[in-house]
């Protein structure tokens, strides 16, 4: 009787949503070039925030090297950006990582895209260095990192064009990294015009930019300044909250949320609720936490999510045929293990096979259930493994990475550790279905992707992790208290 609940309670929490079919007269017509793509990609990724971010990661966090923090983020969010491309591919519809996740994982990975609503809606700061390029150094250029991570959010708009791009197998990967690229000269820009104009220890963190022109006597190009910043704020404002709605309704509309969110309005049609709830929230958080604050929590939402993005490109790459859609076959949807029946009816054959020979030599030269429960496994230790390491870097580097120190052992030990999982994880097949763009430098990409955003998330202060678990714990009781029982996928 307690093993029927579990199981039944398994498949509750890793019930899929399965796509919609499209008809032919909806499919879109492939219209956009290069130039398309990156304009609308760099529409979503530019944040006027920055204007005044980059003044309190100069005072406090980084000093005049903020320029590295954004090239440093930079770069890892290309890692990232590569893989929601093929994400996309996987599932090509338009939407958020929500939709992924739901359509991939299921109804309690897609939960925790709760995470999302803050990414939409919006550092605990050190003290003051010394002075010099870096006057906090290697670690504060890293805790830079991670909150300037952020401002690089944005490529899952370019990630779901793939039904509208020309040529999009290579419009889409160089759209993102043209984007990504045009947005740090812009970031960049700021950060160095600012540390130029004053030191970086006298910034103004609430109104840097326009102090900056004050103190340097060029007095009327402040007021150009300060109504620009207005003007850019009010827009991604606006950009924000015409987000966040549709994502609140649509979860709402899974059975996820509450179903008083899905109401519309009968004359105007508009998502009355769902709009309402949006800008009460918003309004609630601005009040209760500082825009630096919640420009933290929002960094470790987008470390997490292009976490899970990764995870899932390396797991679903490895997966024998699947199907995501209502219309075909879903008796091959992906098999996790410890997810299903399987894992607790374990056949006869999986036990007396040679795990040893399956690991190193596969015998199929396609994927099987086996290939990919083993990828699947793999994978999770992986993940472990890299927590505890950067757990460990993060200390060793608070002191300054000496010899002496006892964390040497267990670093070289952890990393023979993951280079030795990640071979596993290279000799299994890979799933040949074609898609319109694959990850290069599988499993090797994926994980350095991975591991990247955990290192920066472990730079995160702990009262941001703290106000990050009771976000979670509130969106974990929503669904254990409502969602599990009201979903859709209860009916299918």
């Amino acid at each position: 009787m307690l093993r029927q609940f579990v199981r039944q309670f398994g498949q509750k929490l890793m019930r899929k949503r399965l796509l919609e079919p499209i008809d032919e007269s909806e499919r879109p017509v492939a219209h956009l070039n290069l130039l398309n793509l990156v304009i609308v990609g760099v529409g979503r990724m530019l944040i006027a925030g920055v204007y005044i971010l980059a003044g309190a990661v100069a005072k406090y966090i980084a000093g005049p090297a903020t320029i590295i923090s954004f090239l440093v983020a930079a770069m890892f969010s290309v890692l990232s950006g590569l893989c929601y491309a093929e994400f996309g591919a996987w599932v090509p519809r338009f939407g958020s990582a929500y939709l992924y996740s739901y359509v991939t994982y299921g109804s309690t990975l897609c939960l925790r895209h709760w995470l999302e609503l803050h990414t939409s809606l919006c550092y605990g700061l050190g003290p003051l260095g010394s002075g010099g390029f870096a006057p906090f150094g290697f670690e504060g250029i890293l805790q830079g990192t991670a909150t300037c991570f952020y401002y690089f959010f944005g490529v899952d708009v370019l990630a779901t064009k793939g039904g509208e791009a020309i040529n999009p197998h290579r419009s889409i990967p160089w759209s993102i990294l043209i984007t990504i690229f045009i947005c740090f000269l812009a970031y960049s820009g700021v950060s160095v015009a600012l540390t130029l104009m004053v030191p970086y220890y006298q910034i103004q963190p609430h109104n840097p930019l326009p102090q900056a022109i004050l103190h340097s006597l060029w007095l009327p190009a402040r007021y150009f300044v300060i109504i620009g910043t207005l003007c850019a704020l009010i827009s991604r404002l606006h950009s924000a909250m015409s987000r966040m709605p549709p994502l609140i309704y649509t979860m709402a509309e899974d059975g996820l949320l509450f179903r008083v969110l899905t109401r519309i309005h009968v004359r105007t049609g508009i998502r009355v609720v769902a709009m309402m709830s949006a800008a009460n929230l918003t309004g609630l958080m601005a009040l209760l936490f500082k825009y630096t604050d919640l420009v933290d929590l929002v960094s470790v939402g987008t470390l997490f999510v292009y976490s899970l993005v990764a995870f899932s490109v390396l797991v679903l790459r490895y997966q024998p045929d699947q199907s995501l859609s209502k219309n075909e076959n879903t008796q091959g949807e992906i098999e996790m293990p410890g997810l299903d029946g399987h894992l607790l009816d374990s056949e006869p054959e999986a036990r007396n096979s040679n795990i040893l020979k399956s690991l190193w030599f596969p015998i199929s030269t396609i994927p099987t259930r086996k290939s990919g429960q083993i990828v699947y496994g793999c994978a999770s230790l992986l993940v472990l493994l890299m927590i505890i390491l950067s757990v460990i870097l993060v200390q060793w580097s608070s002191q300054g990475f000496s010899e002496d120190s006892g964390y040497t052992p267990g670093a070289v030990l952890l990393l023979l550790l993951i280079i030795g999982v990640t071979v596993i994880i290279w000799r299994q097949p890979q799933n040949p279905i074609p898609l319109y763009f694959k990850v290069p430098a599988l499993p090797v990409l994926p994980l350095v992707s991975i591991f990247v955003n955990l290192y920066l998330m472990m730079q995160i202060t702990s009262g941001t992790w703290i106000i990050f678990g009771i976000w979670n714990v509130i969106g974990f009781l929503i669904y254990f208290g409502y969602g599990i029982r009201h979903s859709l996928e209860n009916d299918e």
